[in-house]
């Protein structure tokens, strides 16, 4: 946790937008070898299931540095621009050992409208330049020509724009690189203190610890849910502003502790923007989850470790690789927190809405958030 709060304080020093030195919007965290997250700072809740499944691109194109928000990838919408960078320790072979990464907001990255938030977007190539993965350092070098051309390509398309902030985007990948390498050094300096060995073991140790967590509160949850009802299964509905639906249940097994969140019933992919990514849905469930559990833990992948989720393809939670989604990022996701939370009857739900203001033309963009939340 550490390691992944210093990279934060870095990026934060280091970069010069508002979006990401002021309102704080970005995530800091440390993955083991396989992907799986280790340890995630406290930043932004709606990042926290997206790390997994931007670093499964790192285990098929192993040693390459991706930073990559294309919610294919495993990103939540194109201004999270996310920098992957791998670990590795002299003598331990070619494979990375850890990898360290951060997730920034960008507050314009091209498309239709400043501040890459259409509200009556269609599809994804209206919201700005996507990055389904990218070589962002090659030898040492910070590839800026390469990146800029990237940056710009949304222009190609009708009514479309190329970023229009393109000095604060270079400045603040700069800094997501800075704080990469200072986790990479943090991350060195401890294997060097405690060797590898002893590192991998506390890895798992506090992934077991999470894991462990989550099973008990799974186990009260059916236990009481049997109890009450004669079954172990919960249950809720709720549904958004253009009448889409979101649909969950939950079958507990108490004895294991696991717990199988089924959204079928969901609405299908929305002709609008308000389709929300399978990590969206992840960072929602693994907040809920974290959430619930009555004592404090490690924020790790042990948290999903007795979850399975079901997504039905082709639907709201699970859009094509095409569908806009950045109001997915923003208003589904609260949602999801929504349904999730009224499952377990955790807690009256307030506004499923954090939304945003933005304004500007072709040479400049203004982007701000409206904070909101669930509970």
């Amino acid at each position: 946790m550490s390691i992944a709060e210093q990279m934060g304080r870095v990026l934060q020093r280091t970069s010069i937008s508002t979006n990401i030195k002021e309102r704080l919007d970005f995530s800091c965290a440390l993955f083991g070898p396989d992907g799986g997250l280790v340890a995630n700072a406290p930043h932004i809740p709606v990042h926290l299931g997206d790390g997994a499944l931007s670093d499964g691109q790192l285990r098929v194109v192993a040693r390459r540095c991706h930073p990559g928000q294309s919610p294919a990838a495993g990103g939540s919408h194109l201004p999270d621009l996310t920098v992957i960078t791998p670990v590795f320790l002299p003598g331990s072979g070619q494979s990375p050992i850890f990898f360290v990464a951060n997730r920034g907001h960008h507050a314009d990255i091209g498309g239709r409208t400043p501040g890459s938030m259409p509200p009556d977007s269609h599809s994804i190539l209206e919201e700005g330049a996507v990055f389904r993965s990218f070589h962002l350092v090659r030898g040492g070098q910070f590839r800026e020509a390469e990146v800029t051309k990237e940056l710009m390509a949304p222009a190609q398309l009708p009514g479309c724009s190329g970023t229009r902030n393109l000095h604060d985007n270079l400045s603040d990948l700069r800094a997501q690189v800075a704080a990469n390498q200072k986790g990479v050094a943090l991350v060195t300096a401890l294997i060097e203190e405690y060797s590898l060995g002893v590192v991998q073991a506390y890895m798992k140790f506090i992934q077991a610890n999470a894991e462990t967590a989550v099973r008990d509160l799974l186990r009260r949850v059916g236990a009481s849910a049997l109890a009450r009802t004669g079954a172990s299964r919960l249950s809720f509905a709720d549904s958004l502003d253009d009448g889409s639906d979101i649909r969950l249940s939950v079958d507990i097994d108490a004895k294991a502790g696991s717990a199988v969140f089924d959204f079928a019933g969901t609405s299908l992919e929305s002709h609008g923007n308000l389709n929300a990514p399978r990590a969206v849905t992840m960072s929602a469930l693994i907040y809920c989850l974290r959430c619930m559990v009555p004592y404090s833990i490690p924020l790790n992948q042990g948290c999903l470790a007795p979850i399975q989720l079901r997504l039905p393809e082709g639907s709201l939670l699970s859009p094509s690789d095409i569908a806009a989604v950045v109001g997915g990022n923003v208003l589904t996701s609260q949602r999801i927190v929504d349904v999730i939370l009224g499952a377990f009857s955790a807690c009256a739900a307030s506004q499923g809405c954090m939304n945003n203001v933005t304004f500007g033309d072709d040479s400049v963009g203004y982007y701000e958030t409206v904070a909101g939340g669930s509970g």
